[in-house]
């Protein structure tokens, strides 16, 4: 009988070890959607192998117009982040997709929903009354702002924030990220200055290379 006891006990006490240990080894990874390839790659070298990254848009789509395929939904509804450009970069198809996905989290004010613009000037902001008849215009000023490596390194602070508040779990690997980063950035842009030093006070200069190309290793 005491064997036998034993053994119950034992039994209860490994399957009760092993329904703790079950959603660790189970758990998803956090799964990130960005509206453009810049915020993707943004995106995976602060989140690293620890996210799960997706880009509505390729990289040879126009940012303003991109075609809201109805994928997208499906994406939206599992995303557990979302993030946006901002300066209504994405109004002419974004919030319809939102709208449909059914995941709170990721409307505008929801835990999940980054406007990566936080915190960056931007520039070009209209003082004048604007209307449709002048075609293409940057009402909020110009959301093409991550031509400059100087704002990829703020968006990659935004990101690792947020991060890091949905999944805090990977808080030191994201910190770790971000500061190979921010150093990886640093000495890109010192490259390029040396560079494009020969054509200071021209009118012209040669075109470096915007955030779409800053991987990880930003080669």
């Amino acid at each position: 009988m005491y064997d036998m006891k034993s053994r119950f006990i034992t039994s209860r006490g490994i399957t009760a070890l092993l329904l703790c240990l079950l959603p660790l080894g189970l758990q998803a990874k956090l799964h990130v959607v960005t509206t453009l390839t810049d915020f993707a790659v943004v995106a995976e070298a602060i989140g690293g192998d620890e996210i799960k990254v997706t880009s509505l848009a390729t990289g040879t789509e126009d940012p303003h117009y991109v075609d809201a395929r109805p994928s997208f939904i499906r994406t939206l509804n599992r995303a557990d982040l979302l993030i946006e450009g901002g300066a209504d970069l994405e109004v002419g198809w974004l919030p319809a997709l939102t709208s449909k996905a059914r995941n709170r989290d990721i409307l505008r004010g929801g835990k999940g929903r980054l406007n990566a613009s936080f915190g960056i000037p931007i520039r070009d902001i209209p003082t004048q009354r604007l209307s449709r008849a002048q075609g293409h215009v940057h009402a909020k000023g110009n959301p093409h702002y991550m031509m400059s490596p100087a704002n990829a390194r703020i968006v990659a602070g935004n990101i690792a924030a947020i991060i890091k508040r949905l999944d805090p779990k990977i808080g030191t690997t994201v910190d770790s990220n971000l500061e190979r980063f921010l150093n990886d950035v640093k000495k890109k842009e010192e490259e390029w200055a040396k560079r494009l030093a020969p054509y200071k006070g021209t009118k012209s200069s040669p075109i470096i290379p915007t955030s779409t190309t800053l991987p990880r290793s930003l080669d």
